[in-house]
């Protein structure tokens, strides 16, 4: 049995050195919006996007004029999209229940799905306007049925994109702003003079964008940590070169650092790709962007075995799986780390991109190991409660809760127990002693 690369992309040690430069900038950035605020959201719009409206925040009337500008064709195919998200979103969501158990007579035990109240959804759109965002962020959100669902966007070359806009409108955001980049995601958890502050980030972005939600974690929420685009193809010699290598650099031209790895059991394949990736570089139009990302992160694993493949496919976590094997079920079956699978080869990653109902916004950075993607239920908090309706079942619980607080030392906490066996037992517990 044997595992062998015959090409391998940039090291751990590499992009640790970039992440440092990149996380120097978020801090710095996100300090003196912290501080300045609006003056702050314009100073960085003027300086990286060269853009500077009287208001960021668009009104109906702007809305509406930018939606006109959208081809009937167009808004069909952003419709259609939106409605294979919000029906598989809402069967997630049906599938989420509140529960209420008696779980011994007069202990009532439970649980509400509550919404997050209120949503940052950041959706680029600065190199590529990035529609199919507004789809998979601001549309789960309202299904989810959030209060209040903000959307931000950069401009796109000088000013809104209309598709994008219109995106972000049909799926319900309350507020749109045409800001980008680390403005627009600390402007959102921030807060400045005119926009209020969220509970909670969600959605893609750049490496800056990415690290300034992982700063702002905890002070508001986030969907996940991302990192660039990654994309994997498992496959044997039932698909041809062709298919991947058109899978992996479909996922390679996110942008210059994407990683596309292809693990194989057949030699001939892996070798056959490399050639295929070469030839397509040549005639596709974004081959500056996944040129760089497959010389540079791309990945080839050969493999003896199936079993072989399920250990380095799991190993290394990726966000997008493309699986086209004699034994796709297998792996379904198999696999246990991944951001989402697509099996066969009559799928692809960009279905779940844009239009299949699945959602994109997925673990990177092997985050797949603890985590899934951003889904319906990442806006929903699972709050339990409690209430004992007997006095039996408060003496009942009492005494086992006034014993075991003791076996710990705490002796307030026994108390909380102990007055609920004198009142509603009575019986004469000592004051600070274990119940019988």
């Amino acid at each position: 049995m044997a595992i062998k690369y015959l090409k391998k992309g940039k090291t751990a040690a590499d992009k640790a050195i970039d992440d440092a430069e990149v996380s120097e900038v978020v801090k710095n950035t996100l300090k003196v919006i912290e501080e300045k605020g609006d003056s702050a959201v314009r100073e960085f719009s003027e300086k990286f996007d060269n853009y500077s409206p009287k208001s960021y925040k668009l009104s109906s009337a702007e809305i509406d004029g930018l939606i006109a500008n959208v081809s009937d064709r167009d808004m069909k195919d952003i419709k259609f999209a939106q409605e294979q998200v919000r029906n598989f979103a809402q069967a997630q969501r049906d599938s989420m229940q509140d529960i209420e158990v008696e779980t011994m007579p007069g202990v009532i035990l439970g649980h509400k799905n509550i919404p997050v109240q209120s949503v940052g959804c950041y959706v680029p759109a600065g190199k590529f306007p990035m529609v199919a965002s507004a789809h998979m962020s601001v549309v789960t959100a309202s299904v989810a049925k959030v209060p209040r669902i903000v959307a931000c966007t950069p401009p796109y070359q000088g000013a809104p994109n209309a598709a994008v806009i219109a995106a972000m409108h049909l799926g319900g955001a309350h507020e749109i702003y045409v800001i980008g980049g680390i403005q627009a995601v600390g402007a959102m958890a921030l807060g400045t003079e005119s926009i209020n502050p969220v509970d909670m980030l969600v959605g893609p972005g750049n490496a800056f964008v990415a690290e300034a939600k992982r700063q702002l974690f905890g002070r508001v929420g986030i969907d996940l940590f991302a990192g660039p685009t990654e994309t994997m193809v498992i496959a044997d010699e039932t698909v041809d070169a062709e298919l991947c290598a058109t899978d992996l650099l479909g996922q390679a031209e996110h942008g210059y650092n994407s990683p596309a790895v292809l693990v194989t059991n057949s030699q001939k394949l892996a070798e056959e790709t490399q050639v295929e990736i070469d030839r397509i570089l040549t005639i596709l139009p974004t081959a500056d962007t996944a040129g760089v990302s497959w010389a540079e992160y791309g990945e080839v694993v050969v493999c003896d075995t199936y079993d072989e493949m399920l250990e380095v496919a799991n190993d290394i976590a990726s966000e997008h799986v493309q699986v086209m094997t004699d034994r796709d079920d297998w792996f379904l079956d198999h696999m246990h780390s991944y951001g989402a699978l697509f099996l066969g080869p009559r799928t692809n990653v960009s279905n779940g991109d844009k239009v299949i109902g699945t959602n994109h916004t997925l673990p990177t950075k092997k985050a797949g190991r603890y985590t899934g993607g951003l889904w319906v239920g990442k806006y929903l908090k699972t709050h339990s409660y409690q209430k004992i309706t007997t006095d039996e079942a408060a003496v009942k619980i009492g005494r086992y809760c006034s014993r075991l607080c003791m076996l710990e030392s705490f002796v307030g906490h026994a108390e909380q127990a102990n007055i609920r066996v004198r009142r509603y037992g009575g019986e004469d517990v000592p004051y600070g002693k274990a119940a019988q």
